[in-house]
């Protein structure tokens, strides 16, 4: 009977809404409405893709290890999902237009909006941010100072200079000038059937010994319409707007935030790592020792979700 019970309390809830205007997927385990008696969530922002089911194992430890204690949930971005059928992926596509929803500044509005409306302002929040999401993090925490943070925890932080890194180097071009030649390619995979969809990342992904099998249906839906193309003009943004960390916001919130640098981040070198250690001496900056890869929801989603565990419990248990 406890296997049972312990099943079922890992099976998560996929929830579709419009939040911004635009189509939204939230993954959560735990809870699935939340009241003013819940003291905690756990919210995870995405990088980019912000396809929520890459994260699934990561998050299906969180909560297990923390004894289904917490609601663990994940929102996509917006427009990075692929919405049933009786939804569009915008409910205004004139507001949606005006307000950039699918662009960066958009995106974090986004994140703040998800939060009024399904949040209740007494419950602590753990933010958990990966790439791009960390960013998103410091700006919500920048925007709306009253949103009640025990702890953010940013993996793989792309929060500065991201068009003067190796990768930024490679794709600026592509993401900021060349992104509609990508747009063909990718109408033409998603005519493709499923199977075909799923075989050909299988092979993709076929150099990962250890790739988690989980990753592959949320890889196909990315390929199944307009949600990479959303991430593209995403991305693109990011290139140019990522430019100098805010020093500012970090400051005012040192004591909450936890950085995890890659070893081996063509997205955020090492020395970034070094940089931002030397100008707050105080902070909690950890670098990685496993040999993590910066998407790490590939292979090491359940060793991450560990050290995450590791860090934070003592702020949870006070």
């Amino acid at each position: 009977m406890e296997t049972m019970a312990t099943d079922r309390r890992d099976e998560p809830q996929m929830d579709f809404m419009y939040c911004s205007g635009a189509a939204t997927e939230v993954l959560k385990f735990g809870s699935c409405q939340l009241h003013p008696g819940h003291k905690v969530l756990f919210l995870i922002i995405p990088g980019n893709p912000g396809v929520v089911g890459f994260y699934r194992t990561f998050m299906q430890t969180l909560h297990a290890m923390f004894r289904y204690q917490y609601p663990v949930w994940a929102v996509s971005h917006a427009g990075h999902c692929v919405p049933p059928t009786s939804m569009d992926m915008v409910d205004d596509a004139s507001s949606a237009e005006e307000d950039d929803v699918f662009g960066l500044n958009g995106q974090i509005e986004h994140k703040l909006a998800f939060l009024r409306t399904h949040v209740p302002k007494e419950t602590s929040l753990v933010l958990v941010g990966h790439s791009i999401g960390c960013y998103i993090i410091l700006e919500m925490m920048k925007r709306n100072p009253e949103l009640k943070v025990l702890k953010a925890v940013m993996l793989f932080p792309t929060i500065e200079r991201m068009a003067e890194t190796p990768q930024g180097k490679v794709l600026t071009p592509v993401l900021c000038h060349m992104r509609y030649l990508a747009y063909l390619p990718l109408f033409l995979l998603s005519l493709l059937p499923d199977t075909i969809k799923a075989g050909l990342i299988k092979l993709v992904l076929g150099g990962i010994s250890t790739l988690d099998s989980s990753v592959i249906q949320p890889t196909v839906g990315l390929l199944s319409g307009d949600s990479a193309a959303n991430a593209m003009y995403m991305g693109g943004q990011e290139m140019r707007k990522v430019l100098e960390r805010d020093n500012i916001t970090i400051k005012k919130n040192l004591d909450k935030l936890i950085f995890y640098y890659g070893a081996t981040d063509h997205w955020c070198p090492v020395q970034y790592y070094h940089d931002i250690k030397q100008d707050f001496p105080h902070g909690d900056f950890r670098l990685c020792e496993n040999g993590f890869r910066h998407a790490f929801v590939l292979d090491a989603g359940r060793d991450v979700a560990k050290m995450v565990v590791e860090w934070i419990r003592g702020d949870l248990t006070r």
